[in-house]
C-alpha cells in the first residue's frame, strides 16, 4: 500500500480552495468538511428536505430511509450488535448529559460512587455535578503523576471503593494525552462499574469497535470527524439504554399519551425527543463513507509525523513551555510562552493567518493542577502539511521575539 499523500486527502475538501492562506490547527475544536458531506447535506435539503417517521408521503419516506441508513452506518462503523443501541443526539456534551441524567434517575443511589480523571472536559465533569449533590453521589477524580499522565495506582485505589460508574475521555482535548482505556475499562468492568467513554477527541484519532472495548457507552459529535456540526452519538448496550430515564420528552419518544401519564417507545426513538438534525445524521453517514476510503494506520501514521515535525521544531525557539508529551499522544500539542499570557501568543499567530485556540479549553480543573492562566492548543489533521507545520514554526520564533521585545 502506497504512503498517505496528504496533499490528495486535503482536495477533498473546499474550505482551502476557498481560504488558501489560511494554516487551520484547530482541529480538536472543529474538522472541516469534506466535498462528500457538503453535498450530501445540500441535496437532502435541495431534493428530498421532509420530517421522518410521520408522514404518510414518499418525502417522509424517503428521509427516514436516509435517516435509518445514517444511523446503520454509525453502528457498522462502531461495530455495535444493534442498530438500536446508536442513539443520535445534538454531540458528546448531550449524550453525557443524558446519561448522567438517565443513570441518576434509576441505576444510582445515595452513596455510590462515580470515577472520572483529572484530564476530562467540563461536559463530563458538569453533567454529573448537576445531578450528584442533589442524589448523594460521590464523584472522586483520578489524579496524574509528575509526567501528566493517568496515576493508575491511584485509579486502582478508587476502584477498591466500587464505584458504579466510571466515565473516562478516550483522548485529552487539552494535552493530547491517549488514555490507557482497554486496561482500564477492563478493570472498570472487573470491579463492577458501568463504564463511559467520551470519544470527542477520540473518535477522530482511532475507530473504536464497541463490542471489543469494555464500553458500556461511547459518545462522539460527528463535527470532530469531518461531518457537520449539531449531531452525535450517544451508543449504549441496549439493556443499559433501556434503563436510562429520557432527559427529554415528546415526539417520536412516545408510544402513547394520557393526562394520566404516557408511555415511552422503543429504542432507539425512546431517547430521540422531537425531530431530529435529520441533514446532520446523513452528513455523519458521508463523513464515514468518506473516511472509510482510506487506511486508518496511514492516517494516524501522518499525524504522528506533523506532531513529531513540529515538537521537534519547538526544541529550537526559546521560552516556549510545553504542557503536551509528544510519546502517547492523538495530534495535540498545548504551550505557552514563559512569562506571556496565551490570549496575546494566538493573536500575534492569527495576524499570520495561522488558526490556533487560546484559553482554559474546557478543563479549568486542569490548569488549576497545572498553575497555569491557559494555553495555546495546535491540534493536527490529515489535512494538515509538513510545510504548514514550518511556516506555523516561524510564526512562533517570530512571535515570540515581538512579546520579549
Amino acid at each position: 500500500m502506497s504512503d498517505f499523500n496528504a496533499v490528495a486527502f486535503r482536495q477533498h475538501f473546499p474550505f482551502f480552495v476557498n481560504q488558501p492562506a489560511w494554516v487551520y490547527l484547530d482541529n480538536a475544536a472543529t474538522t472541516h468538511k469534506p466535498k462528500a458531506v457538503l453535498e450530501a447535506t445540500d441535496h437532502f435539503y435541495r431534493t428530498q428536505n421532509s420530517n421522518v417517521h410521520r408522514g404518510a408521503h414518499q418525502l417522509s419516506q424517503v428521509a427516514t430511509t436516509l435517516y435509518e441508513d445514517a444511523r446503520l452506518a454509525v453502528k457498522n462503523y462502531l461495530n455495535a450488535a444493534d442498530v438500536a443501541e446508536i442513539i443520535f443526539t445534538s454531540g458528546t456534551t448531550a449524550a453525557l448529559n443524558q446519561l448522567a441524567f438517565g443513570l441518576m434517575h434509576t441505576v444510582l443511589k445515595p452513596g455510590d460512587r462515580i470515577v472520572i480523571s483529572a484530564l476530562e472536559h467540563h461536559a463530563n465533569i458538569v453533567s454529573w455535578q448537576l445531578h450528584c449533590q442533589r442524589f448523594g453521589v460521590i464523584i472522586d477524580v483520578i489524579p496524574l503523576n509528575a509526567d501528566l499522565q493517568i496515576d493508575l495506582d491511584a485509579y486502582q485505589k478508587l476502584l477498591a471503593l466500587s464505584p458504579k460508574v466510571v466515565s473516562l475521555t478516550q483522548v485529552s482535548n487539552t494535552l493530547g494525552t491517549i488514555l490507557p482505556l482497554e486496561n482500564m475499562l477492563r478493570e472498570a468492568k472487573a470491579a463492577g462499574a458501568i463504564t463511559v467513554v467520551d470519544g470527542a477527541q477520540g473518535i477522530a484519532w482511532q475507530r473504536p469497535d464497541v463490542q471489543q472495548l469494555a464500553a458500556d457507552f461511547y459518545c462522539f459529535s460527528a463535527h470532530k470527524l469531518y461531518g457537520p456540526t449539531g449531531i452525535g452519538v450517544l451508543y449504549g448496550k441496549k439493556a443499559l439504554l433501556e434503563q436510562l430515564t429520557p432527559l427529554q420528552g415528546g415526539g417520536e419518544m412516545i408510544e402513547s399519551v394520557s393526562f394520566a401519564g404516557s408511555h415511552f417507545n422503543k429504542l432507539p426513538a425512546r431517547l430521540e425527543a422531537g425531530t431530529p438534525n435529520i441533514a446532520g445524521a446523513i452528513g455523519l453517514a458521508a463523513a464515514i463513507a468518506f473516511l472509510s476510503q482510506f487506511d486508518a494506520e496511514q492516517l494516524k501514521s501522518y499525524k504522528r509525523l506533523l506532531l513529531k515535525t513540529f515538537h521537534d521544531g519547538l526544541q529550537q525557539i526559546p521560552g516556549i513551555v510545553l504542557l503536551s508529551k509528544l510519546e502517547n499522544n492523538a495530534g495535540i500539542l498545548t504551550l505557552n510562552v514563559a512569562g506571556e499570557h496565551p490570549a496575546d501568543l494566538a493573536s500575534l499567530l492569527n495576524e499570520q493567518q495561522i488558526a490556533v485556540r487560546a484559553g482554559l479549553h474546557c478543563t479549568m480543573p486542569l490548569f488549576e493542577l497545572l498553575e497555569q492562566p491557559g494555553a495555546v492548543r495546535f491540534a493536527f489533521a490529515p489535512y494538515n502539511l509538513i510545510s504548514e507545520v514550518e511556516q506555523c514554526l516561524t510564526a512562533l520564533a517570530q512571535a515570540v521575539e515581538i512579546l520579549a521585545a
